[in-house]
C-alpha cells in the first residue's frame, strides 16, 4: 500500500486539490518551523548575537517578492530561493568553518525568519498564484 493510500485509508489527506499540505502534514510543517525558529533565536542568543541587528534584518529575506515585479514564474523561484533552509545552512556553515560569526549571525536570522513564516503557514510558493503555498492558499 502506497504512503498516500494510507494517509486516505486512516481517515487523513495528504494533501488538498491545489497541492497545499493537509491536516498532520501541515502540523509537522509548521511543528518543524518552531522548531527551526526558536533554535535559531537560542542559538542567536548563544553566540551573543546583537538584537537590533535580528530586529533589522529579520523581515529582508521577503525582499524576495520583488522577483514578483517580472512574472509569476520568476517571483515564485526567487521567493522560494530565498524561502528554503538551502542558502542560509550553507552561509551558517561558511561562516562557522571560516571563523566569521557576522555570516553565521546572518545565517540563523534568515533561519528564524523561514521558520516563523512555516509557523505562520506560508510555505513555498507556486508559480500559479502567489498566494498559493506548499502550506495553504493564502489571501483571497
Amino acid at each position: 500500500m502506497e504512503f498516500g493510500k494510507t494517509m486516505l485509508a486512516s481517515g487523513g489527506s495528504s494533501a488538498a486539490p491545489n497541492g497545499s499540505a493537509l491536516g498532520v502534514v501541515r502540523l509537522l510543517l509548521q511543528s518543524e518551523g518552531v522548531v527551526a525558529t526558536a533554535g535559531s533565536v537560542l542559538a542567536f542568543d548563544t553566540v551573543g548575537g546583537n538584537w537590533w541587528q535580528f530586529a533589522l534584518l529579520f523581515l529582508l529575506p521577503d525582499l524576495s517578492m520583488l522577483g514578483y515585479a517580472f512574472n509569476r514564474r520568476i517571483g515564485a523561484a526567487v521567493y522560494n530561493c530565498a524561502h528554503t533552509y538551502l542558502a542560509p545552512t550553507a552561509l551558517a556553515s561558511l561562516g562557522y568553518l571560516l571563523g566569521h560569526h557576522d555570516l553565521y549571525q546572518v545565517a540563523l536570522i534568515w533561519t528564524a525568519h523561514i521558520g516563523f513564516d512555516r509557523v505562520l503557514g506560508y510555505g513555498l510558493k507556486y508559480p500559479e498564484h502567489f498566494g498559493l503555498t506548499h502550506l495553504k492558499s493564502v489571501g483571497r
